[in-house]
């Protein structure tokens, strides 16, 4: 038979163990929350600089295309004016 305090040893044997699992795992969790905390941060810099390229390059299209009507206009006239020669003769 078991007496009380051989009882009680287990049970503090059993709640050491529980306790140590437990802080085990609270430091494996602590490890991976650590990970996702950098790997957030790594997403919100590189998401931070992507957008910053997107606005560059939505300005230079724009430039483009307005340069692009530029000379598409003058060649129009170009084309125009030739074509007004060519009559003339």
């Amino acid at each position: 038979m078991i007496d009380s305090a051989e009882s009680r040893d287990y049970i503090d044997r059993m709640a050491e163990n529980m306790n140590a699992t437990f802080e085990h795992e609270l430091k494996r969790l602590e490890k991976r929350v650590d990970a996702l905390v950098r790997v957030c941060d790594q997403l919100q810099d590189e998401n931070r600089s992507l957008k910053q390229r997107q606005d560059v390059l939505t300005s230079e299209r724009a430039n483009l295309l307005q340069k692009n009507e530029q000379v598409r206009a003058r060649v129009e006239a170009m084309i125009g004016r030739l074509k007004a020669m060519e009559q003339g003769s």
